[in-house]
């Protein structure tokens, strides 16, 4: 929804504050409403209240009859009639005459008194209280000098693409904060600001946990929690939402997401135990005290273990059913008084003789230590600052079940140790998986000195007798403690440190191979051009598929280039590229890809394909095989083969690397580390999410793109994204983003997340409806520079039927091919007045010099402050008015690498310089396709910073699969075709 209601609403007040839009304090001035909506400071009062609010507004919208924006005309009132205003429908034709639009608004506030209680919030006025939905559950700034990022909160763009702070630039270093916020100065919030209320309530503060683990401020993890409970999106978030997350990459908040559903997780399974040992009427105050205070899994598995149904007790307990416990308290409070001989009941097994009553007491003290929270904190202390080790070594039985070639895999670490302050994360997942497969054996090892540290901190302090104890106690009490550390606490110790090694390790790894995917799907494409897909295959041939510069399959064929036919196929292959005019071949890495790779390069040395200039590439068939069986490859391939299906795929992965690499899931793309290892749901939920995140920020045209593209923009699934390809087919090309909202299942939210990253090219519009659009908009009366379209009827609309119902004609907006939202083309047609600018100079030179002199002479933060917008509204605002007509950034990036020529493993020498493409990237080095039939590695303590090129825009932390470099050869190991790079640059 247009941030237009909004804004008019606050002009037409009587008071206006002269920084009106400065902060929400002020705001809250102008009327009794503000100040109820205000009190959404307090999130744990609100937050609840405005989730519900969305409910059933999203239905209200449908049934609204709608009013023309030149007339105004309202039928009878005795139908309850509401007027709705759409957003901007025809903004884009002309400037708009912004006092009209204040005189239609007053118009507008008149009407909303005479129309029914329900239909209420359709008005400016009632759009103004959904509008602040967001407000109560962010209430980000509040700060004098700036504009607040509250009251433009559906304003805040992020420039799309921009030397210095680029989307895929280089991350900010994981541990790294930025203490000021995106307008110059923190955010400001009352003392309660940071509080959120869980639904499930906790002895910590969850706003509290997750700053301390991803090591980011707290208000920036506050905006965080509020805008993933309103159900944003991260790719809306990072481009339209990025002041309020403190410019944080799309990586970081995806980990302080995880982290925050770790931590929801936690809580819910500590709440479902204390409901379960509350019900087996086991529940202490003590125990439901030690329960809430459980932040991790491991914790709670420690406290709960001993009630678990089923469970045969604890030695404590078996003890404590002995009547023993009060000995025990006894033993610490006032050890004088006691007398274990007063506790022997012969006849009673475990109660017999004196031995058996000291082991009894003795086990119920080592329960008490082992689960006091301020001992356990002691140890976890006293373990940060020692020398703790993971030492890993070849299993007994290994040799007997396991085969020899595994065992030889894991020859690094079959006696190996490290401190686990020091342990790579490759090293723990390679670790993990010798374990599993029983080949290696891992253990902690904690040095004898914090025990004995432990115990003497342990008598001298927390557990030391408040009496006189005789040597008798006292060496109950040692021995409660010697057994304490050696059956509980450090099997305790030894799970949480596996746990968290192996937990990290699974986030760099899933991060790794997220990062890799994004890299791998803004390569940049190659349109234009007609190619042939090579799948090369031995006894069942080279599949050949040649398709069209817009992806359509023009021939297919199988050749049979490696059973001795070679030179009669190379025949047919001459006369398909002569044919078809094609010069690109592209070759799959799969099995038979050296051979082909060479088949080719011959016959181009040769100059066999004259008058045609061929070049080939390699390109990755990982996946191919998989989506050519898949049902979404029959859909839109019927009847064709599957084997040439895979021939097809491998072309067009590189005429256009996303649209075709989103079709298969991701994790089968296979640019990962131990992907099979790490946890399945966690990395099928980051990859989901690259893969949106990349796909929102190239844009969709959406009057040509495919459903399997479609559904992964921010906001759409495959229900939305089915819907919007059936209203394209039956009602035409989409005019604008307006239309968006009469498509079934699209409500206001999901419209406010993908209307940004949907494109409407004004050349297709112009080209194929503009007829249809000037006279249609003659017979509805809409005026070229209206703002909005909009047309009355006294007819009640049905619930089902109210997205199609009302028939309203919209004007194409040039606004609508830009990266700039809707809820920001008031301040853009602001912006164009500012600089004497057009609609129709949009991404055109003559636009760029006017945005530019304007910014040279006024400053982008003086011309933020004087629109009423953030500064990262102005500059997507800029950048959406500046970029040429179907901008995209992946052009930047690097292409496939394209040859004539082939180079052997046993031409490589030692200190030769090979220029390569980056196959893929992990934790332990980079593998570099430099064109010999087997990748090389460069360690990863030779990828060092000062070889990373500066001036190029990174997409990541470090080498991607795609980047194009120049290597020198280090060592060669032929028998195991092992090849040692040293990188020297970046290409």
């Amino acid at each position: 929804m247009s941030s237009l209601p909004r804004r008019a609403k606050v002009k037409v007040q009587t008071v206006v504050s002269k920084d009106e839009f400065s902060s929400l304090s002020e705001l809250s001035s102008v009327s009794e409403e503000d100040d109820k909506e205000d009190s959404a400071w307090e999130p744990q009062k609100k937050a609840p209240r405005s989730r519900k609010q969305p409910v059933p507004k999203e239905s209200r919208p449908k049934r609204v009859p709608r009013v023309k924006r030149t007339t105004l005309q309202i039928s009878d009132g005795s139908e309850g009639v509401a007027v709705k205003e759409e957003l901007n429908n025809s903004v884009a034709i002309a400037d708009v005459d912004l006092e009209d639009r204040k005189n239609k608004l007053d118009s507008v506030k008149t009407l909303k008194t005479k129309t029914k209680r329900k239909n209420s919030a359709q008005s400016p006025s009632g759009q103004r209280t959904k509008k602040l939905k967001v407000d109560e559950e962010t209430n980000m700034v509040n700060t004098a000098e700036t504009p607040s990022t509250s009251t433009v909160w559906e304003g805040a763009c992020k420039k799309e693409e921009n030397e210095d702070d680029f989307t895929f630039g280089q991350s900010p270093l994981k541990k790294m904060k930025t203490e000021t916020c995106p307008q110059g100065q923190p955010v400001r919030f009352p003392a309660n600001a940071n509080s959120i209320k869980e639904e499930v309530e906790m002895n910590w503060d969850i706003v509290q946990v997750l700053s301390e683990r991803t090591n980011i401020e707290l208000w920036v993890c506050a905006n965080i929690i509020r805008l993933f409970n309103d159900d944003n999106t991260i790719p809306f978030i990072i481009r339209y939402r990025k002041e309020l997350i403190n410019n944080l990459d799309a990586d970081s908040l995806r980990e302080v997401r995880q982290t925050l559903e770790e931590l929801r997780a936690v809580a819910k399974k500590v709440h479902s135990t204390i409901q379960k040992i509350k019900k087996e009427g086991k529940m202490s105050e003590c125990l439901l005290k030690t329960l809430l205070n459980c932040k991790t899994f491991e914790e709670l598995e420690h406290v709960s273990a001993p009630y678990k149904t089923g469970s045969k007790g604890t030695k404590a307990q078996r003890a404590k059913q002995l009547g023993l416990e009060g000995a025990a308290k006894i033993l610490l409070e006032n050890p004088g008084q006691l007398n274990l001989l007063s506790y022997i009941r012969p006849n009673i097994k475990g109660l017999s003789a004196l031995q058996d009553i000291e082991t009894g007491v003795q086990h119920i003290l080592a329960d008490m230590i082992a689960k006091d929270k301020d001992t356990l904190d002691f140890i976890r202390k006293l373990c940060q600052n020692r020398y703790i080790c993971i030492q890993s070594s070849l299993a007994k039985v290994s040799s007997k079940k396991v085969n020899e070639k595994d065992v030889d895999k894991f020859l690094l670490y079959q006696n190996f140790s490290c401190n686990i302050r020091n342990i790579q994360h490759h090293q723990i997942l390679a670790i993990n998986r010798g374990e599993n497969l029983k080949i290696l054996t891992v253990k902690v090892n904690i040095s004898d000195g914090v025990k004995n540290e432990f115990c003497r901190w342990c008598i001298q302090n927390r557990w030391r007798p408040r009496g006189f104890a005789r040597p008798e106690l006292m060496k109950i009490l040692h021995n409660s403690l010697d057994d304490s550390f050696k059956r509980l606490i450090y099997p305790l110790l030894c799970r949480e440190f596996r746990a968290k090694l192996t937990s990290d390790a699974e986030k760099e790894s899933v991060m790794m191979f997220g990062r890799n995917l994004r890299q791998l799907l803004l390569t940049s494409p190659v349109p234009g051009r007609t190619m042939m897909g090579v799948d090369p295959g031995y006894k069942h041939g080279c599949k050949l598929a040649i398709i069209s510069p817009t992806s359509q399959i023009l021939h297919t064929d199988v050749v049979y280039l490696h059973c001795g036919q070679g030179f009669r196929e190379a025949e047919k292959i001459k006369r398909l590229l002569l044919n078809f005019n094609c010069s690109t071949v592209v070759i799959g890495n799969g099995t038979a890809c050296r051979e082909t790779e060479a088949y080719f390069a011959d016959l181009i040395m040769k100059n066999y394909f004259a008058p045609l200039d061929v070049v080939y590439c390699i390109v990755s068939e990982a996946g191919a095989s998989i989506y050519s069986v898949s049902p979404e490859a029959n859909k839109e391939m019927p009847g064709l083969d599957p084997n040439l299906r895979s021939a097809v795929s491998i072309a067009r992965r590189v005429q256009d690397p996303l649209a075709e690499l989103v079709k298969i899931e991701p994790k089968h793309i296979g640019v990962g580390m131990y992907q099979h290892d790490v946890s399945q749901t966690l990395l099928k939920a980051t990859l989901d999410s690259v893969v949106e995140e990349c796909v929102s920020f190239v844009g969709v045209d959406i009057n040509i793109c495919s459903e399997v593209l479609l559904r992964h923009i921010a906001g759409l699934n495959a229900n939305r994204a089915k819907s919007i390809i059936e209203w394209r087919e039956k009602n035409g090309p989409f005019v604008n983003r307006e239309q968006l909202k009469k498509v079934k299942g699209l409500g206001p939210k999901s419209f406010q997340q993908c209307a940004g990253f949907i494109r409407i090219n004004q050349d297709y519009i112009r080209t194929f409806c503009s007829q249809q659009t000037e006279s249609a908009g003659q017979v509805q009366g809409v005026a070229v520079t209206s703002s909005a379209g909009v047309e009355v009827t006294n007819e009640k609309q049905g619930k089902k039927k109210s997205k199609t119902a009302v028939n309203v004609v919209l004007k194409p907006n040039p606004l609508d091919q830009t990266c700039i939202h809707p809820e920001s083309y008031d301040t853009a047609m602001r912006f164009l007045s500012f600089i004497r600018g057009t609609l129709y100079e949009i991404g055109k030179p003559e636009m760029e010099q006017k945005i530019n002199s304007f910014l040279e002479k006024e400053g982008i933060e003086k011309i933020a402050e004087s629109l009423q917008t953030t500064v990262h509204t102005l500059q997507v605002i800029i950048d959406g008015l500046s970029q040429p007509e179907s901008f995209d950034f992946r052009t930047d990036f690097d292409k496939p690498d394209f040859k004539r020529s082939i180079v052997c493993l046993e031409d490589l020498q030692v200190g030769t310089v090979l220029t390569g493409k980056v196959e893929n990237a992990t934790l332990f080095g980079i593998f570099v396709d430099i064109g010999v039939g087997r990748s090389g590695l460069i360690p990863i303590r030779n990828v060092t910073e000062a070889k990373l090129s500066k001036t190029k825009k990174r997409r990541s932390l470090g080498l991607g699969p795609g980047e194009r470099v120049e290597v020198q050869v280090l060592n060669i190991d032929i028998p195991r075709s092992r090849i040692t790079l040293d990188l020297i640059r970046v290409l």
